[in-house]
């Protein structure tokens, strides 16, 4: 893919960070919202934290979460990071990459399954999911966004391949002696 222009990585950057600390902002949303249903004790309260977190995962997380992908993909493409050249961006594209499927195929499904229960006024036997989920998706995003700003372990193999191979290709101006790409 050929580099992004600076206004365009800026404006996809903006993107990506706004969409990521939108989804962060909503696994905390849901976390708050799941500790209200269980802590209560009140079926009103759970069925009503129940039926706002299906809202949450059936029409907020899935494109946000998706918005994200589709940006970091595009910057990592774009951008001499590269997707597979450092051990941080290789590994928030896996996480993210899990973090989507799982919001998607795990959490989803037992949310609604929940709000459903609740709506029934048959209570949730096993709630242990619908907390342990976005504490689980909160570490990974705050682990994720730590990686974005410390840029820890270096290159990845290919990487260090790429780099050699780009160094040797450049060739000597005779007229300069100045490498040029």
């Amino acid at each position: 893919m050929k580099p992004l222009k600076r206004p365009a990585r800026r404006a996809i950057l903006v993107v990506h960070v706004s969409a990521s600390a939108g989804w962060l902002g909503l696994s905390l949303g849901l976390l708050g919202l799941s500790v209200a249903a269980v802590a209560s004790g009140s079926p009103a309260v759970a069925e009503a934290s129940y039926r706002s977190m299906a809202v949450f995962a059936n029409w907020l997380m899935i494109p946000v979460a998706l918005l994200t992908l589709a940006s970091g993909l595009v910057l990592s493409l774009g951008t001499p990071w590269g997707l597979a050249r450092y051990r941080w961006v290789w590994t928030k594209f896996w996480l993210t990459l899990v973090t989507t499927g799982l919001t998607a195929f795990s959490l989803r499904p037992e949310v609604n399954a929940a709000a459903d229960l609740a709506a029934a006024g048959i209570g949730v036997a096993d709630t242990s999911g619908l907390l342990a989920a976005p504490i689980v998706s909160l570490s990974t995003y705050l682990f994720m966004t730590a990686i974005s700003v410390l840029k820890p372990w270096g290159m990845t193999r290919r990487g260090r391949r790429l780099r050699v191979l780009a160094t040797s290709s450049k060739t000597v101006d005779e007229r300069s002696l100045r490498p040029t790409a």
